[in-house]
């Protein structure tokens, strides 16, 4: 009992070849790129940072690096979580598809790191058209219709977004005073452009044309950070 429990902690159990760890490191940077090629596809605009992009491909293979070294060996692995404990990470996460990655990473180091290539590959495609499929799928974008104007076209304010949005505009907000009123309504974006093709003019014109109307904004709200 006490020589298996010393054979734990021996430094190692593993004989690799130098073919073998070249082997684990090229598979993990083939699944990295994979990765980085993903991030690409799925990430556009500001959210796309190519600084990120690269670390995924180097944090690939530093797991891999690692994962090889500690092998089946307890004592090193509980040295490498005695190492990571003391190091605290301050950068901010501006995507929230960006921690998938790094989880998507780092398995991918560990599975090619202990030489579990079929489970990293399988695994990989899978993650890989998940994120594809549904970066696709997008939520239509829920829009803001801001009036302001004169208090005696109220009735009037409310009758063309009631025809052009066929009462389906929510009335969000109503702010009045002795001599003007503003009104917000929320639509999705969808409805905003079936309903200005149907009238076969904007919504911003209509609402002008009625006179005394101070401004009209059309805001686009979006839960992303930096889109």
């Amino acid at each position: 009992m006490k020589e298996q429990i010393y054979q734990l902690f021996e430094t190692s159990s593993m004989s690799l070849t130098p073919e073998d760890v070249a082997l684990r490191i090229g598979v993990s940077i083939v699944l990295g790129l994979i990765i980085s090629l993903s991030y690409w596809l799925s990430h556009s605009g500001t959210i796309y940072s190519q600084k990120f992009n690269i670390n995924l491909v180097t944090l690939t293979v530093l797991m891999a690096t690692v994962m090889t070294v500690i092998g089946n060996n307890i004592a090193l692995s509980l040295g490498m979580v005695g190492a990571l404990s003391i190091v605290r990470f301050r950068t901010a996460i501006k995507d929230a598809r960006d921690t998938t990655y790094i989880f998507w990473t780092i398995i991918c180091g560990i599975c090619c790191g202990v030489g579990q290539f079929m489970v990293a590959g399988i695994g990989s495609v899978a993650v890989f058209a998940v994120l594809l499929v549904l970066g696709r799928v997008r939520n239509d974008v829920r829009t803001l219709l801001v009036i302001r104007g004169a208090r005696s076209q109220e009735r009037a304010i409310e009758g063309i977004v009631f025809d052009y949005f066929k009462g389906k505009a929510m009335q969000r907000v109503k702010n009045t005073t002795e001599e003007s009123v503003e009104l917000m309504y929320e639509m999705t974006r969808g409805m905003l452009n079936k309903g200005e093709r149907a009238a076969e003019k904007p919504v911003t014109e209509a609402l002008y044309a009625l006179g005394g109307i101070e401004y009209v904004n059309i805001v686009a709200q979006s839960d992303e950070i930096g889109s």
